[in-house]
């Protein structure tokens, strides 16, 4: 069993710990491998996961037989692009909303599209419209010969009954305010490149992440430590390990068809109830709660993506060990709430 990381290096080494499965999938293709957003939460420690899968592959950097990893974004923080040269990724800094920027962007047989906005969508619609539609079409004409695994989210499906299961990947999508507009929106443009350019797609849609410095159960661990109590509406939540996530994107390459098939990208679906009592736990502290849990939730079934790309993730305990560790050290946070538990649609 892996030890909880006592510092962002470590928890960095352990979110982009190459997997053997991911290593095999990546061997199974050829050519580079790009991120588009790669500034963000998740697209740093997936680039690296990256660059180490085909290490330990003994695929060179440069030379003969050469396979890279680009990170492409603006880097907003100015220190990333360093950080990850160091670690044998190539960071590129571009607008992917501007057309002539993609243009000047090296070719890729392999690209995984993180490009998007959440928050802030009230006060800045037209800035989230921007990235995750006018950059989506800007990016699909620009890679229609690559394969690409675009992410989406959760947010495109309705809330469904808990006792259901969650959405499965055929349910209708059902737009709750313009963030899951555009989302729907952008899933429409990589379906549209796949129908028009034959270009290889898989709509990966992803639900809660946890990477100690954010996630559910950071939201969670943050209000008990703070003696805070949890708003119980949002009952239940899918909960992934971002490590386990990384690991997912980078297999679900070999996935991309011109079907543009989608894929829910989560964990089970578990209790805000019995998730706050475990890091209660952990935390020392009692656990308060304010509210009663609604019969409803956003919600993804993964049975598909148990089925096309079996794993064992990282135990729910043990992710719940390492949060509870890492509030209770005063690890760095991005301060960048979930909001798994807004009901209405707003961000």
């Amino acid at each position: 069993m892996q030890t909880a990381p006592v510092d962002e290096a470590a928890l960095e080494r352990a979110l982009s710990r190459p997997r053997t499965a991911a290593r095999n999938a990546l061997m199974t293709l050829t050519g580079d491998v790009m991120i588009l957003g790669a500034g963000g939460k998740m697209g740093p420690s997936l680039a690296r996961m990256a660059r180490r899968a085909l290490d330990a592959a003994g695929v060179p950097r440069e030379g003969e037989g050469a396979r890279r990893v680009y990170a492409v974004a603006r880097f907003t923080d100015t220190t990333l692009p360093d950080l990850l040269h160091a670690n044998g990724v190539i960071p590129i800094r571009a607008d992917l909303a501007d057309r002539g920027a993609l243009a000047q962007l090296p070719d890729a047989e392999n690209v995984l599209y993180l490009v998007g906005q959440k928050f802030g969508t009230q006060a800045d619609p037209v800035g989230t419209w921007t990235q995750n539609v006018v950059a989506a079409v800007h990016c699909a004409e620009r890679f229609a010969s690559s394969r690409i695994v675009a992410f989406s989210t959760g947010n495109v499906y309705p809330r469904t009954l808990v006792r259901d299961g969650g959405a499965r990947e055929s349910q209708a999508l059902v737009p709750d305010g313009e963030y899951s507009a555009s989302c729907i929106g952008r899933e429409r443009v990589f379906q549209h490149a796949a129908a028009r350019n034959g270009t290889r797609v898989l709509l990966l849609r992803l639900c809660y992440a946890c990477d100690l410095r954010y996630g559910v159960l950071t939201d969670l661990a943050t209000r008990i430590y703070a003696g805070q109590p949890v708003p119980l509406a949002t009952g239940y939540a899918n909960v992934i390990w971002q490590g386990d996530a990384n690991a997912f994107a980078l297999r679900a390459l070999t996935l991309a068809s011109t079907n543009a098939p989608a894929l829910n990208l989560s964990g089970p679906i578990v209790s805000v109830r019995a998730l706050a009592q475990m890091l209660a736990q952990r935390l020392g502290v009692p656990a308060q709660f304010s509210g009663t849990e609604a019969a409803d939730a956003l919600l993804v079934n993964i049975e598909t993506l148990q089925a096309r790309l079996p794993d064992e993730p990282m135990p729910l305990g043990m992710l719940v060990d390492w949060c509870a560790s890492w509030v209770q050290r005063g690890g760095r946070l991005l301060n960048k709430p979930t909001r798994f538990d807004v009901r209405s649609g707003a961000y």
